[in-house]
């Protein structure tokens, strides 16, 4: 099926291909904001197909001490994004990491690349919640933070979203790129966090490191349903690794163990610079790694 397209508002559009799932919306002034939305729809309809041509290699896991394997603008994104946590560390023994982890975010990012430019004063560009952020000065954005969507929407989807909280994101923060991952989200976990929200410099790096801290937020419980991941997928890029599917109510004790670890992981990455901060949820317990500054 080909790319598919939907004008939401003035402001904000609504891109489909195959997997890839965005919202968009840009402000500033009507010709500028007309001029690129056609470049990014333009973009957008080559992006699936780039990537389907290198998807082999997409998923194998990242080496970072070999050169970047890729061809594409975008896979190679991912890959870069990718190779700085492909390292073994207490909560990572494997060091494992495809570029895969990284493509929600690396292709909202390419598509705001489009917004980039005079005559918008702020875009951004949602692809399932991986969001990159286009700020100029004295902007800013409000992000509402959901842990579980079911949860959230409550008995019915037309009832009032239930926020866990919000982020406030102002253009003098080094944060251009929000992402979340967990096991009740649409990507594979190897943890239990309902969710992990990272606050990076761009959309992909976000995204690599909300898949690695939601998979250390984990503890050991037999209760816990884990599955291999190409049981479940057929195109799993985690093979025959055990991916939680469902996570019983566990003790605060079990909880603050596993967010712990998370925890520990998540402030790692902030000391070496590649995450400004980390919110994960667990059962309705919350810890914060990094800055508190940007929840609102």
């Amino acid at each position: 099926m080909p790319a598919q397209r939907q004008a939401l508002d003035p402001q904000r559009w609504h891109f489909q291909h195959g997997p890839i799932d965005l919202v968009i919306q840009a402000d500033g002034d009507t010709a500028g904001v007309q001029s690129a939305h056609e470049l990014a729809w333009n973009t957008f309809q080559t992006i699936l197909p780039n990537l389907v041509r290198e998807l082999a290699q997409l998923r194998q896991a990242v080496q970072p001490t070999s050169p970047n394997p890729l061809r594409g603008a975008i896979a190679r994104s991912m890959w870069q994004a990718c190779a700085p946590l492909a390292h073994p560390c207490p909560t990572q023994p494997e060091g494992f990491i495809t570029a895969m982890a990284a493509v929600a975010g690396a292709v909202a990012q390419a598509v705001l690349a489009c917004y980039q430019r005079a005559g918008i004063a702020r875009a951004w560009v949602n692809n399932g919640g991986d969001i990159a952020l286009h700020l100029t000065p004295d902007t800013s954005v409000r992000i509402g933070l959901v842990s579980d969507i079911a949860r959230a929407w409550g008995a019915s989807p037309l009832s009032d979203l239930v926020l866990d909280g919000a982020l406030h994101i102002s253009a003098d923060m080094p944060v251009r790129g929000v992402a979340t991952s967990g096991w009740r989200g649409r990507s594979q976990s190897l943890g239990i966090a309902d969710s992990v929200t990272v606050l990076a410099a761009s959309a992909a790096q976000a995204d690599a490191a909300a898949t690695l801290i939601a998979n250390a937020v984990n503890v050991d419980d037999p209760r816990i349903v884990r599955q291999p991941a190409n049981q479940l997928r057929d195109d799993a890029d985690l093979g025959p690794r055990l991916v939680t599917v469902d996570v019983p109510p566990l003790s605060p004790a079990q909880i603050e163990r596993a967010l712990a670890r998370g925890r520990a992981y998540a402030h790692q990455l902030q000391t070496q610079g590649l995450i400004h901060a980390a919110l994960l949820c667990c059962q309705g317990q919350i810890e914060v790694a990094g800055h508190e500054a940007c929840l609102a």
